[in-house]
């Protein structure tokens, strides 16, 4: 079977990877010719080279939809997350004010992000480019701090192997450009890991973990799945300074001590505001996903959820996961001890464990929720290769052949992301725009729209919305006081809010716009709002509400 045009592209350049990273190996052990010299530099520049241009890619078509065709095509964020993480910055410059009673107010529990896009947004304006490239920029900023982490740990190219397969990844490309919260998370952990490994060099350790502390609380502010962290950070300082317990303990409590009440000035200052009902909703409402029946389901949400590691990669994620538990089971190997008396190995698998602990806890895994797993997937593959080329015998030979895995795994990927970057689509800001301009050329009444992705289309055109997915309020009683005049949906309208809906207003389908590729949510249907006759109200209680009614004109299903 002779193999496709891209996959020997992808083997030849895997080998030539392998020859550079051989000449890297040789030079950590002092070079023997000056032609190995020169083919070191020159190999170390055309790989750097190859790192910025992938750089480049991500920061290339801002605006565009995220791509069609991907394996992640479900997953939510590419419809709703930008807007509902970032609506704070967004109605602050808009509109003039960051809350907006009854509606879905995610700052008030997750505050970093929004404040940071508020600021930028002082010299960009609100659009869209701008939270993306603020999102491209926190990757970029998780690149050299991997490369920082990694670069005093072993040979250069243990680091620029990480970087690598970070920039060239399908699943970062994809996700890293969306204006989430996953990137400034995974900048501010591995911020977070570079202080707490150099905690022993360090003049005052333990002022530094008072520091490590205030930042773990702004990872909890900036996502709470921060929190199942803890345990990789806590790995990460203590480690290092386990020859000096005194010290090591020292640290944890003055770590964990500043990051308790870094979070709860934050409380104090919500409660104080007399925010915690948005609070709350925020973890019992918008995330609290009902749980299954039965004594097995954290089995299944276990399998459910590590399985999802895959969404990272097919090749590299079950590499790590042999590598570490090669490293568990060959623990009296040197190549294992070594690993294991590696804080960032550990604080690494720790991290990757944690995460999937809060996912099966949740018995809810996304696609998105990978991003910082990834990076530290990406950690693991480069440290065991690193680690095993470093024997003799048997360990160098299979070092050698997890690199050539690494190295084409790298350049297969590298070609779809590289596919990704040359084939932008735009459907979803165009679907965007054109709602927003005929409901500006067909007037009806107030211009405020309700829509599950409001919060995103305001990003995008400046159009005022309300959410009816998240609301903390009845949403029949939230459109009775902001009198909408329009409302959209994707393919289909929930019978629930139908209901709601139909309390004051009849439903005018009247214009629909193609965007993404899920064929569940394809097409974005606008409707028009028409007040009942008089300003009448319908019994909330109505079974009749939650279906079409008589005066209402609706073509797609209600389900």
């Amino acid at each position: 079977m002779t193999p496709s045009k891209g996959w020997r592209d992808g083997l030849l350049w895997a080998q030539g990877r392998i020859g550079w990273v051989r000449e890297y190996v040789v030079d950590e052990q002092g070079p023997r010719t000056g032609r190995a010299a020169r083919l070191r530099r020159w190999g170390a520049g055309l790989w750097v080279v190859a790192i910025f241009g992938f750089v480049a890619l991500h920061g290339w078509h801002l605006r565009a939809d995220f791509p069609n065709g991907s394996p992640w095509v479900f997953d939510w964020a590419k419809f709703t997350d930008e807007g509902w993480y970032g609506a704070a910055a967004i109605r602050a410059h808009l509109f003039g004010h960051w809350y907006l009673a009854g509606d879905f107010n995610s700052a008030v529990a997750l505050p970093v992000w929004p404040f940071v896009e508020w600021v930028l947004f002082f010299f960009t304006g609100v659009t869209v480019e701008a939270a993306r490239g603020l999102a491209v920029g926190c990757f970029l900023v998780s690149l050299a701090l991997t490369y920082m982490l990694l670069r005093g740990r072993g040979p250069r190219w243990m680091a620029l192997f990480a970087v690598t397969l970070a920039v060239t990844s399908p699943y970062l490309y994809c996700f890293n450009r969306l204006a989430i919260l996953e990137p400034l998370e995974t900048a501010l952990t591995l911020v977070v890991l570079n202080l707490a490994v150099r905690l022993p060099k360090m003049k005052r350790p333990v002022m530094v973990s008072v520091g490590i502390g205030l930042l773990f609380a702004l990872m909890l502010l900036t996502k709470t799945t921060a929190a199942f962290l803890a345990p990789a950070v806590g790995w990460a300082m203590i480690v290092p300074l386990w020859e000096k317990r005194k010290l090591a303990l020292k640290c944890a409590l003055a770590g964990a001590t500043s990051a308790a009440g870094g979070y709860g000035a934050w409380m104090a200052l919500i409660a104080k505001a007399g925010l915690m009902g948005d609070y709350t909703y925020f973890f019992v409402g918008a995330n609290g996903y009902p749980m299954p029946s039965g004594h097995t389901w954290p089995l299944a949400s276990f399998w459910w959820s590590i399985h999802g590691l895959l969404w990272i990669d097919h090749s590299l994620t079950p590499l790590a996961v042999m590598l570490a538990v090669g490293a568990v089971l060959a623990w009296r190997a040197g190549w294992a001890r070594g690993l294991w008396r590696d804080p960032v190995f550990g604080a690494a698998i720790l991290g990757i464990m944690g995460l999937i602990g809060f996912m099966t806890m949740k018995d809810h895994p996304q696609p998105r929720y990978f991003v910082v797993p990834a990076f530290l997937v990406f950690i693991v593959v480069a440290m065991g290769a690193a680690a095993l080329v470093d024997q003799t015998g048997w360990g160098r030979k299979v070092g050698w052949a997890v690199i050539a895995v690494v190295a084409t795994a790298a350049a297969v990927h590298g070609m779809k992301t590289v596919q990704y970057a040359m084939h932008p689509e735009y459907t979803w800001v165009n679907a965007a725009t054109g709602l927003t301009q005929y409901i500006d050329t067909h007037p009806n009444g107030n211009r405020l729209m309700v829509s599950t992705s409001g919060d995103e289309i305001t990003l995008v055109t400046h159009l005022p919305t309300i959410c009816d997915e998240l609301t903390t309020e009845d949403l029949a009683d939230k459109v009775g006081r902001f009198e909408p005049g329009w409302f959209s949906s994707w393919n289909d309208i929930d019978p629930n809010t139908l209901a709601d809906l139909h309390t004051r207003y009849s439903l005018e389908q009247v214009a629909s716009f193609p965007a993404f590729d899920d064929p569940e949510r394809n097409v974005l249907v606008l409707f028009k709002l028409h007040p009942l006759p008089g300003g009448g109200v319908r019994e909330a209680s109505d079974p009749r509400l939650s279906g079409v009614l008589p005066d209402d004109q609706i073509e797609v299903p209600v389900e």
